[in-house]
């Protein structure tokens, strides 16, 4: 396995809301060097709740590893691939309270920096913006060394943290070089909390999978493997230091060590391939292994791992490189009609449509038109931003499914109430009960109508509870109308020239699979 030394090291793009640096408002970010959590409790079981509808949203399936037991702080680690969606997967997966280091002008953005502060997120200035000459060296010092010396006190207390150790997300199918953040702060945490006699934290290799990560409606699977213990490097006069809130940076040769030790156990967590064309090519394997084997792959988790199978037996044994060419053409005319391996039968040929797809895509039909009303009132101008930001973003694919993440994660607590307290407050003024001369004016209604009733707020949370039900229940109907679809691209690609030759491909690699058992 390479080390990071031949990892790229590609510095970020600066996007639009990178060029701007609020400096009153990172100044004013809250903190925390005592190792309490700087941001609010009820805040935080928000979040959750938020991150919780979103991902009932964007996601048809979700799976998830039990994560590793530790009394300590925890450092969650990951590749970036996935913009907002990764971080915020990671937080729920996991039962302690996550305290998060992010670019700055999410952390200071209007909306979402907002929330962010207000959960205690600690805005981190890039060398990129240093460089582009957007702020001050001494400046970007001063809220780095601010925000590392929280999480580190915050992972010493207990806590668990988010960090995306690669600095960026990108698009890319294997680990770009690591920065030292997520080792720094790691190494002055395990000082403190052995100071003040706690559990040592440790950090937490995460996988985060996808059926294809920019798609709406994709499916998910968050994988956790052994964590790495933290050691300590500071003698006792550097500790009491950092304990009286002073930022010491470790020694260097520490750092890179664990940076490297981190490298290891995260990239074989991701793809780890030369490029998304390969990948797909031993995706295509694993699945006619398995089927060859009469044990097809039908979740993410299954075939991540079956797919990580064939990448390691390619390395280990030459024979397997041998189906790469056919299976590579084969994965791309499948990638190029948007199907995947999925799309072949346990008969190792394409799958066909049946009487069954076919009355669940008009059940489908049925779901999205009967709960259309209630979602488009609830949900439609949300979604429609999603989409036109989505579109309009300058930061690449991984910014789509932020947005629509976004859009599901905010409906609770904006769109949802707002729509829900007009709808209230309409009703409530046009009550028969209610004599005419006392709905000339809003606020006659309020002081004549029991508007704030225990009735008035049973109807006011039940509009509520339909918008998320109705939702649910669309973007149900929608999953049963994409795999109608889906099944007819099927018969559209089987029946096409591409579909030939994709079928001829098939049968050279089933022999090519017979001949290495």
């Amino acid at each position: 396995m390479n080390g990071s030394d031949s990892a790229p090291e590609i510095m970020p793009e600066l996007s639009a809301a990178a060029h701007k640096i609020n400096i009153k408002k990172l100044e004013k970010a809250p903190y925390d060097h005592t190792g309490k959590h700087p941001g609010n409790k009820l805040f935080n079981h928000l979040l959750r709740l938020m991150i919780n509808v979103g991902k009932s949203i964007i996601f048809r399936n979700f799976e998830s590893d039990k994560i590793p037991s530790n009394k300590g702080g925890r450092i969650s680690v990951a590749t970036h691939i996935n913009g907002l969606v990764d971080p915020t997967l990671m937080i729920i997966t996991q039962e302690k309270r996550v305290i998060s280091l992010g670019r700055h002008d999410l952390i200071t953005g209007p909306v979402i920096g907002w929330w962010a502060r207000r959960n205690g997120s600690q805005p981190v200035l890039r060398k990129a913006e240093v460089e582009a000459g957007l702020t001050d060296e001494n400046f970007a010092r001063k809220i780095n060394d601010r925000s590392m010396l929280t999480i580190a006190n915050c992972l010493a207390g207990g806590h668990g943290a988010v960090i995306m150790p690669e600095g960026k997300s990108h698009q890319d199918s294997k680990l770009h070089a690591l920065r030292t953040g997520a080792a720094r702060a790691a190494l002055v945490s395990a000082a403190i909390a052995k100071k003040r006699g706690l559990p040592a934290p440790v950090i937490q290799p995460t996988g985060l999978h996808w059926e294809r990560h920019y798609w709406f409606r994709t499916k998910s699977y968050v994988e956790y493997t052994s964590p790495i213990e933290i050691k300590q490097v500071f003698d006792d006069t550097q500790t009491s230091r950092l304990v009286d809130g002073e930022w010491i940076e470790p020694p260097a040769s520490a750092v890179n060590e664990l940076k490297e030790e981190m490298y290891r156990k995260i990239s074989p967590l991701t793809p780890e391939a030369p490029d998304w064309e390969t990948y797909r090519a031993w995706k295509l394997i694993a699945h006619l292994k398995a089927n060859y084997d009469q044990k097809p792959l039908t979740t993410l988790r299954q075939e991540v791992h079956a797919t990580r199978f064939i990448r390691e037996e390619i390395k280990q044994n030459t024979t397997y490189q041998d189906l790469i060419p056919n299976a590579i053409d084969a994965a791309q005319k499948l990638h190029l009609y948007d199907l995947d391996p999925n799309a072949i039968g346990t008969n190792q040929q394409l799958k066909k449509t049946s009487i069954s797809t076919l009355f669940t895509g008009l059940i489908g039909l049925l779901l999205m038109a009967a709960t259309s009303i209630p979602v488009i009132i609830g949900s439609g101008l949300q979604s429609l931003l999603a989409r036109y930001m989505a579109e309009k973003s300058d930061e690449g694919l991984d910014a789509r499914t932020t947005y629509f993440l976004l859009a599901g994660m905010f409906s609770p607590v904006i769109f949802w109430p707002f729509t829900s307290f007009v709808i209230t407050f309409l009703s409530s003024t046009t009550s028969p009960a209610m004599p005419p001369q006392e709905v000339l004016q809003w606020h006659d209604a309020i002081l004549h109508y029991p508007f704030f009733s225990l009735q008035a707020l049973l109807y006011f949370f039940s509009i509520i509870f339909v918008f998320y039900i109705s939702s649910l229940l669309f973007l149900l109907g929608y999953d049963f109308w994409s795999n109608y679809r889906g099944s007819m691209n099927i018969s559209k690609f089987s029946k096409s020239p591409a579909g030939q030759e994709f079928n001829i491909l098939i049968e050279k690699l089933n022999i090519q699979l017979a001949l290495l058992k």
